[in-house]
């Protein structure tokens, strides 16, 4: 079973990089990164846009087991204390960055679609306040003329079994029967939409991912070719 990795991974091979005499494969295996990372860091292609995070300090490694690795080549290094997984059990719904923007747009297709959901259950399912619930119902939101109603699942805001669940509990407390017919009018529809939709963002990621390896690569190529060629002009 392998070990988890640190908590900050580039910030913390950066830090080994700089500080000690441990090699690429050990600072890449340790922090869960690509060699190639690790030897740009080294030729200072990225190292600095991470500032050194010491897992001394912070109790992920210690001084014994980086001596060990320094005096060993071979030497896998053991971390000492894995990082703390910090989980989330109360406040908001927490949101990707990336999504945020979607959020007063799904909360517009929900109050569109689905008046009997009260502020409540559209607030714990998108992860948004009140107010912002009111302003785009009465239309008082500071970017109305920009937000278009667009299901919440297609954005990726939440899943169907979680929109369906709460529409259900909110429609039978306002007394309001479901015959199905348009789930079966619309179910095959929606679900070929979603899973289209997440196949596009699953290639967008995986795309994105290659490319700055790539990059990350040839930058690393060529800056080492670059050393070579001025090694032997001089």
């Amino acid at each position: 079973m392998s070990q988890p990795t640190p908590l900050m991974p580039h910030a913390t091979a950066s830090w080994l990089v700089d500080s000690t005499g441990l090699t690429f494969e050990q600072i890449a295996e340790f922090c869960g990164l690509h060699i190639l990372e690790v030897q740009a860091m080294a030729d200072d292609l990225a190292s600095s846009k991470y500032t050194g995070r010491d897992p001394v300090r912070s109790g992920e490694l210690t001084m014994e087991e980086i001596e060990k690795g320094q005096a060993d080549p071979s030497y896998k290094l053991k971390m000492h204390k894995a990082p703390v997984t910090v989980s989330r059990t109360k406040g908001p719904r927490y949101t990707p960055v990336s999504k945020r923007q979607d959020k007063p747009d799904g909360i517009a297709w929900i109050l569109r679609h689905h008046p009997e959901v009260s502020d409540a259950q559209i607030g714990k399912l998108i992860g948004t306040t009140r107010n912002t619930i009111a302003a785009i119902r009465d239309r008082s939101h500071w970017n109305i003329a920009n937000i278009t109603p667009k299901d919440p699942v297609t954005l990726g805001l939440c899943s169907q079994r979680e929109l369906d669940a709460i529409v259900a509990k909110a429609a039978k407390k306002a007394g309001i029967e479901d015959d199905g017919r348009d789930d079966e009018r619309l179910g095959d529809d929606r679900e070929a939409l979603i899973e289209e939709l997440r196949k596009e963002r699953e290639d967008a990621v995986r795309a994105a991912g290659e490319a700055a390896q790539e990059a990350e690569a040839a930058a690393w190529l060529e800056a080492k070719r670059a050393a070579e060629a001025e090694e032997r002009n001089r």
